[in-house]
């Protein structure tokens, strides 16, 4: 499994608990923030998807 695979699954975890947090703070910014760490960590996932099929694993 390609490092990029599981620093993007932790990156969309902690978007979604920023997102979560701001939410329920009524928090916009941080919201917004979370939002962004979930897309970037799915599309950092997605990279090292690939990755790993490049590789054959």
């Amino acid at each position: 499994m390609d490092k990029d695979r599981v620093i993007g699954s932790a990156k969309v975890i902690k978007g979604k608990v920023k997102q979560a947090v701001g939410k329920t703070v009524g928090d916009a910014k941080l919201e917004t923030e979370g939002k962004a760490d979930k897309i970037e960590g799915e599309v950092q996932n997605a990279v090292g998807g690939l990755k790993d099929t490049l590789r054959g694993d």
